[in-house]
């Protein structure tokens, strides 16, 4: 940071967040540079042991006035916390109150079987996104931390994620812009600046940082399913799951199409937060557009929390899945807010294909009892009509028009796509919107099946 409106916008951060340390330590070097040694000097003051550590020296004005800057402190942050205790209390003494008398809660109320621990376990490690057009990445970055809600985890991570059009892309090119992680002493932070351009410096070696990142991001792509059918979960039955079994029943009832240790692991914490989230929405309303009439706008795309449940610090995480198929460009892509997690290239059928939006409303696995014939190995059925996302036996019609209606995939996108996206999932058909370059990852996205998804009592006749 090195231009006026910088000192302004901090100035504002330390007003709402005043016990932030790292805040107050930011806006004393500002001040610094701008020549006002004694505001500086303040801040610095309530910078408290972030001054130390950074500056590895402590502050040159008198011990007593830090110590008794530093006690006044201590009484503020008791009071505080007094204040919230009994606030909390206050709200469970209106919940006992309001509570029916047969002992059960709204659907949508805060589950009590999710522990608060479960709640509040940080993940290992936190991302911060950084737009490439953003001309201070590492303020940017900074900002997007200290901004965080919730205490954040030992390893903070900034990047930035190729991009095409207003399409973040998932699997493309990702760069490391920086990389802090917590110290041993309170409010400290070692930071590594990762990237020459970002930074106009000579850079840390990244190798440890790209290779943890790695596998954050292949944990990330698990939550978002499990959050997504979650989600779908409860919008479908009016309920949230009980346990991760409800998520992988048998067709027709297959939410998910499988498993991994991970989802099964860390399904009590995004229940919980996804919960939380909805408690959150009081005074707005009770249930958004369920997708059947077209409408997208869930629920979940209109809470803003504080972090993901696996570190992610981007207000749009928790919303579902999305497909939206482009018919000028022949794609299929999943997308997560305004992030490309997938794009497919898909096989069409002209004016034949439907614009508007659907749902998935079953998921059928080997329909009619093969997995090599016209309908490939699975098939995935939009709003109940004849129309379906499915496999197919002509693979050089991918890319054409030679379907009646249906959009047709190859056989390993097609198993990707039927693990990455839950039923219920909404499906946008409409045209010029993806770019044309295909987006896959190194390795594909699977879950490890656990139930019976074939349907032999049904013959297929989707419009192929």
């Amino acid at each position: 940071m090195d231009k006026p409106e910088d000192i302004t916008y901090l100035k504002q951060f330390v007003k709402q967040h005043p016990e932030n340390r790292m805040g107050w330590y930011l806006l004393g070097k500002q001040y610094l540079l701008a020549g006002k040694e004694a505001k500086a000097n303040y801040c610095f003051l309530q910078a408290g042991d972030v001054y130390d550590a950074f500056e590895d020296e402590s502050h040159p004005l008198s011990e007593k006035q830090l110590l008794q800057l530093r006690e006044w402190q201590e009484k503020r942050h008791k009071s505080k916390l007094l204040r919230k205790t009994g606030m909390l209390a206050l709200l469970l003494m209106l919940l006992v109150v309001l509570l029916p008398a047969n002992g059960s809660i709204h659907p949508r109320d805060f589950s009590p079987s999710v522990s608060s621990e479960e709640l509040t376990k940080l993940p290992e490690i936190g991302v911060v996104l950084v737009r490439p057009k953003e001309q201070n990445p590492v303020g940017k970055a900074w900002q997007s931390m200290l901004g965080a809600a919730t205490e954040l985890p030992s390893l903070m991570l900034a990047l930035r994620l190729e991009e095409e059009e207003e399409w973040r892309k998932w699997p493309g090119s990702r760069r490391l812009i920086m990389a802090a992680e917590r110290g041993e002493a309170s409010g400290q932070w070692d930071v590594s600046m990762l990237d020459q351009a970002a930074c106009n410096c000579e850079p840390g070696e990244a190798g440890e940082y790209e290779e943890r990142l790695g596998e954050w991001a292949s944990r990330q792509e698990q939550h978002w399913v499990l959050a997504s059918a979650i989600h779908h979960y409860e919008r479908l039955n009016d309920k949230w799951p009980d346990r991760f079994g409800d998520l992988v029943q048998p067709y027709p009832h297959n939410v998910l199409s499988g498993e991994t240790g991970e989802m099964r692991s860390v399904f009590p914490q995004v229940l919980a937060r996804l919960q939380q989230m909805s408690l959150s929405e009081a005074g707005g309303p009770d249930k958004a557009a369920d997708g059947k009439d077209g409408n997208s706008s869930t629920k979940g795309s209109q809470v803003k929390p504080d972090s993901g449940s696996n570190g992610l610090l981007d207000k749009e995480w928790e919303r579902p899945f999305e497909i939206i198929v482009d018919k000028s460009t022949y794609r299929l892509a999943v997308v997560q807010g305004n992030i490309m997690v997938r794009n497919y290239e898909v096989g069409l059928g002209g004016d034949k294909t439907p614009e508007g939006s659907f749902e998935i409303t079953e998921k059928v696995r080997n329909p009619n009892g093969r997995d090599d014939g016209p309908f490939g190995s699975r098939g995935m059925t939009l709003s109940d009509t004849l129309y379906a996302i499915h496999g197919t036996d002509e693979p050089d019609s991918i890319g054409k028009d030679e379907s009646l209606g249906c959009v047709r995939m190859n056989q390993d996108d097609l198993e990707e796509l039927f693990d990455l996206v839950p039923l219920g999932t909404v499906v946008h058909i409409k045209n010029g919107t993806l770019p044309v370059k295909p987006q896959l990852p190194k390795e594909r996205f699977k879950l490890e099946p656990r139930q019976n998804e074939t349907n032999p009592a049904k013959v297929y006749e989707w419009l192929s």
